[in-house]
């Protein structure tokens, strides 16, 4: 699976770059500008803005906790609808002088708080208070940044960790998919926010960011989301006695193109405040991920691959199953590997018409696939639960009307082990991002 996914992306990257040669003149290349970065710039200016998201779903399956241990009871179940708002963001920065800015993302997750009640649908069903990071809202970012030139700046604070592709573009106008992308955001935490620090740069064909952070949580980890549940605290401050890095670079160097490779490094089983629980075991976690984004005007072709390892894996499985009954561990089973891969691709068919001015306003018809599994591989006596491999086939269309608004509809079919049920949902969704400067 690994060799064919790496093949397929080669070859689409191959393929973009011979298109981009023959169109501009063979080696005539130009470099695709970077993107800005939202931080202000001149003295005194102030940025106001942010993004949201609403939704409306229809699933075509059963929303009871026994649809995947006892899948042939509700193999005809009628299904349930849902209205979200998956994100609500409120940002604003500032431009003290001299190179020192300040930047904050103030999120509010489906319409409230991060705190919320859900049915445990691993275990036996019962209801559970997730709290997944401790506080009455959530601060997605808060930083203060020293820039000493564009190739080299210091962040300090809250910040994004830019791992995988939905990390760094998670703006609800940067995915085709009414949701974020599936893969991604089950096995990795997103959007994923850490104190630390970060250093960054760029130049006319490169980004860089290399970030030193405090390490995850081991006793968040479980089977469905994999690690994704460690970068919360159920407490007032977050852990911190194993740390951990990221990086990311960017090259533009192809017109249209960006290439990405993403990774991070860190212990997660020392962060806890029952250390004998955990005693001997690292519980390293190594994530290395690629993507790309090939953007045009009518033409937007996206995808990504992350590959994620834990060490000890089996151990912290065996800990948190021992935990306390009111621990905020999910106790469930832990994989020592993850994976997830996708690609999407829109056209905006407007572009095909000659009465309609394409650049005003745009149709995209979209499709996307994607292969994901928290429990990819195992180790020792860890069972392997077959209901968390899954393939994801989704289309729909996107409307933008202006380029700060999309409105959202896809169909999506989840493709399951046999023994289960495969699982369809029907989307809509409105969403904007914008950024407001006075």
């Amino acid at each position: 699976m690994r060799e064919l996914l790496l093949y397929f992306f080669s070859l689409l990257f191959l393929n973009l770059t011979s298109v981009y040669a023959q169109d501009n003149g063979g080696d005539k290349r130009q470099a695709q500008e970077i993107p800005k970065e939202p931080e202000v710039r001149k003295k005194g200016k102030l940025t106001l803005g942010g993004y949201g998201e609403a939704v409306m779903s229809r699933m075509f399956y059963s929303s009871s906790y026994k649809r995947y241990s006892d899948a042939s009871s509700y193999r005809n179940s009628s299904g349930y609808g849902q209205f979200d708002l998956p994100r609500v963001v409120f940002y604003i920065a500032y431009d003290f002088g001299k190179g020192w800015t300040m930047s904050s993302e103030i999120e509010f997750e489906h319409g409230g708080t991060e705190s919320a009640v859900e049915i445990e649908e691993e275990e036996t069903g019962e209801y559970e208070s997730e709290i997944e990071r401790g506080g009455e809202v959530a601060l997605e970012q808060f930083w203060i940044q020293k820039s000493f030139s564009p190739g080299f700046n210091i962040r300090m604070g809250h910040v994004i960790v830019p791992v995988g592709l939905t990390n760094q573009h998670h703006m609800p106008t940067e995915f085709f998919t009414v949701y974020r992308n599936e893969g991604e955001s089950t096995i990795l935490p997103c959007t994923w926010h850490e104190t630390g620090i970060s250093l960054w740069g760029k130049s006319d064909k490169w980004r860089y960011e290399g970030q030193f952070l405090a390490g995850l949580d081991a006793n968040r980890f479980g089977s469905r989301d994999w690690i994704s549940g460690g970068a919360g605290s159920p407490y007032d401050f977050k852990l911190a006695t194993a740390y951990a890095g990221a990086f990311r670079f960017d090259n533009y160097s192809v017109r249209n193109l960006c290439l990405g490779l993403s990774g991070y490094l860190g212990n997660s089983a020392p962060n806890s405040l029952e250390p004998d629980k955990y005693k001997g075991i690292n519980g390293t976690v190594s994530i290395l991920a690629f993507d790309f984004d090939y953007n045009t005007e009518n033409l937007i072709i996206r995808g990504n691959m992350d590959f994620g390892h834990l060490t000890g894996s089996e151990k912290i499985t065996a800990a948190n199953n021992s935990s306390r009954q009111d621990s905020p561990s999910p106790k469930t089973a832990v994989a020592s590997d993850a994976v997830a891969t996708g690609i999407e691709a829109g056209y905006n068919i407007l572009s095909l018409s000659g009465k309609i001015d394409s650049r005003e306003q745009k149709l995209f018809l979209f499709g996307r696939y994607e292969y994901y599994d928290s429990m990819y591989k195992t180790q020792g006596s860890v069972v392997d639960n077959e209901c968390w491999s899954r393939r994801r086939i989704a289309a729909g269309l996107n409307y933008k009307p202006l380029k700060e608004i999309v409105i959202k509809a896809e169909f999506s079919h989840r493709l399951l082990k046999s023994q289960y049920n495969n699982e369809n949902t029907l989307s809509l969704g409105i969403v904007y991002t914008g950024l407001f400067e006075k």
